[in-house]
């Protein structure tokens, strides 16, 4: 099992502990030396007011806090978790991403995901209907982007007649592509087209417009569809699975890091290789204790 823990990204409450330069880096420098493999970003560019106050959240752009995360950092591993691809430009999208991969030496993990929110599709000029289609030529165009020359592509809303970006990115043939979501269509596409598959915890009533996965059942139940999918196509290259986020949280009132070794070593005879940490904390301070905390009771004890 590897970590990814979250830059907290959303805390413009708190932006002096955490959406600050020096915050970043004393963050990523911190969970790096306590263990972490990567760290991770969520990705809202413009989210509508009654879905923040009914409890979503704000975020920095990806990208440019990553970098900010790579340039104080060596070996930690720059995970979007996740970053949407139909609000963008494919292309543009695909030189942003290589960009961070080459200043950052290889240390990009790209999950990438259809995204759900419509009013944010609506408000950045997205068809949000056309979202699975947009994202599977993207995932098409990018790869072609980072690896060949004189690209020729046409997609629902733009033309490449012979186009080529340069530099290719530090990680060969490209980035790792991991596609979030728990629905059918997800776990296609990340079999097919990926080198990993990021599935969300959720709650009955609280999925948006995935698959419910709140329990080991119906996690195994999604595992299982993945390798019928894998055996559909005889794919023999190895699919990581990232479950999304680990609950309940390090420092949170039921966080039990015994329980924790247990649900995470369950996690790996179900094929996962990787999950997502949240820890708690109203503070930077609180946040990095809980990090360390967890650090040296789970991630030291089951290494």
């Amino acid at each position: 099992m590897r970590y990814s823990i979250a830059l907290p990204n959303d805390r413009v409450d708190r932006a002096d502990d955490f959406l600050t330069a020096a915050a970043v880096a004393d963050i990523a420098k911190s969970v790096e030396s306590a263990g972490f493999d990567a760290c991770f970003v969520t990705d809202h560019p413009f989210a509508d007011d009654r879905w923040l106050q009914a409890g979503g959240h704000h975020a920095l752009e990806p990208l440019v806090q990553l970098s900010f995360a790579a340039a104080a950092t060596t070996e930690l591993l720059l995970h979007t978790n996740i970053y949407v691809l139909p609000y963008r430009n494919p292309f543009l999208a695909a030189k942003s991403v290589l960009s961070l991969d080459v200043l950052a030496g290889g240390r990009v993990i790209l999950g990438v995901g259809a995204g759900y929110l419509k009013s944010e599709f609506a408000a950045l000029g997205v068809d949000f209907d056309e979202r699975n289609e947009l994202l599977d030529e993207s995932i098409e165009a990018m790869k072609l982007a980072w690896t060949r020359e004189g690209v020729a592509f046409e997609g629902r809303h733009f033309r490449a007649r012979g186009n080529t970006m340069l530099p290719h990115p530090a990680t060969r043939p490209h980035p790792p592509i991991w596609v979030g979501g728990n629905s059918r269509a997800a776990i296609r596409r990340a079999v097919r087209s990926a080198q990993g598959w990021s599935p969300f915890p959720t709650r009955p009533g609280r999925a948006p417009r995935t698959a419910v996965v709140s329990t080991l059942d119906d996690l195994s139940e999604r595992i299982a569809l993945a390798h019928k999918e894998i055996d559909a196509i005889g794919r023999r290259e190895p699919l990581d699975i990232c479950l999304g986020l680990l609950t309940p949280a390090p420092g949170g009132p039921d966080y039990d890091p015994g329980r924790c070794r247990s649900y995470l070593r369950a996690l790996a005879d179900l094929g996962v290789t990787w999950i997502g940490v949240r820890p708690e904390g109203a503070d930077r301070d609180s946040y990095l204790a809980n990090a360390c905390r967890f650090a040296d009771d789970v991630i030291s004890a089951l290494r």
